[in-house]
């Protein structure tokens, strides 16, 4: 099957990854998106890999890397530049206007799905695409299928004829809506270890994530434990922090790709904590960075949480401020304890929660849907 998988990056990540490798812009397509994979930013190629891995001929884009794109119109005889176009004022009078550049990818990105017609869309960018692009590209591809585990947006996104969601809650969320929806959880991709350091663990607590916003309890979870223990914070949307918040003090700047994963390797302990809206229900992908790479995970209970791990035996789970500071402490101060349930924990998610597994799953529901 034909798959073409759409994500989206953090807009400060893409400004690293350029500012990382100067001159990068003027390199081919190719070039750029095989840098953007190797830099590990997001899922980055973990689904095009397996997918390919399992006989399959997937094309992952990212429709925000505006570079990349440009460059792909450009050696693709399709107009780069923003162009002027008409629209009637007041219904009446036709009014140019230049196109946004929001448009123009849009342009750039239906002119790669008419090109490359697959069998699936895959979308985990929801939040940019919704029903009216699809409908631009209907009859361009067989299904398309969105991913989220994240507030949805504000557009329409009935277009869409599957959700997937690694959150119970919004599976049983899209199917009141009269949508089919079916849980995908998230994963880990081995081969990112072999790009790892063995330089110790340098951090007895780290947390690396968004702050504030949609976050909010977490961060309060965080501030508490800032007061407490020596905590090492990377994060986006510190500017979302009170003024007196002691996460400040902590706070290292924001940190992406196979940059975040040698933190998580190096901490003792990561701390993590789940987005508002996952209400009782553990889904985020810190779960499986943090075991993939053998450091002891300290999450928040949730009431699936031991369909993925055991508590106390692979990861440790807290359910108040209080406790997570004194499990944390104590696991701290018990080295063979904490360096047992954190290799108990990277063995379960080796063994089961790997991206080639993930994509497994993912070719036998497509099937169920396509019908084939």
């Amino acid at each position: 099957m034909k798959f073409l998988i759409l994500n989206t990056n953090y807009s400060e990540s893409v400004g690293w990854l350029y500012f990382q490798h100067p001159g990068l812009e003027k390199q081919p397509y190719e070039e750029q998106m095989r840098v953007w994979a190797e830099s590990l930013g997001g899922t980055a190629n973990f689904y095009s890999r397996n997918l390919r891995k399992l006989g399959h001929d997937p094309w992952a884009i990212i429709p925000n890397i505006e570079p990349a794109q440009k460059q792909w119109a450009r050696e693709n005889g399709v107009d780069e530049n923003t162009k002027w176009c008409l629209r009637l004022r007041r219904g009446v009078v036709p009014w140019p206007y230049r196109e946004s550049i929001k448009q123009r990818l849009y342009r750039i990105l239906s002119a790669q799905i008419m090109t490359y017609r697959p069998d699936v869309l895959y979308c985990m960018a929801i939040e940019t695409i919704g029903s009216d692009f699809l409908r631009s590209v209907k009859g361009y591809y067989r299904l398309a299928i969105g991913q989220s585990a994240a507030p949805l947006p504000d557009h329409d996104i009935s277009e869409y004829e599957l959700m997937l969601s690694s959150l119970p809650n919004q599976v049983d969320y899209f199917r009141k809506q009269g949508m089919a929806s079916e849980l995908f959880r998230l994963g880990f991709e081995p081969t990112i270890l072999s790009r790892l350091f063995s330089s110790g663990k340098r951090y007895d607590v780290a947390f690396v994530g968004g702050l504030g916003g949609p976050h909010e309890q977490g961060t309060k979870v965080l501030e508490q434990l800032c007061r407490q223990h020596c905590v090492k914070v990377w994060g986006y949307g510190a500017n979302n922090l009170a003024v007196g918040s002691p996460i400040r003090a902590a706070h290292l700047g924001p940190m992406w790709g196979i940059q975040m994963y040698q933190v998580l390797r190096d901490a003792k302990i990561v701390f993590n904590r789940h987005i508002d809206i996952a209400e009782d229900y553990a889904n985020n992908m810190r779960l499986y960075e943090a075991t993939g790479v053998g450091s002891l995970l300290v999450t928040d209970w949730k009431q699936n949480l031991h369909e993925m791990f055991e508590p106390g035996n692979e990861v440790i789970a807290y359910r108040t401020p209080e406790e997570c500071a004194e499990l944390i402490q104590y696991y701290l101060e018990h080295n063979e304890e904490r360096e047992a349930i954190a290799r108990a924990g990277q063995q379960r998610t080796l063994r089961e929660h790997t991206y080639y597994q993930r994509m497994q799953e993912l070719v036998d529901i497509v099937r169920k849907y396509l019908g084939t």
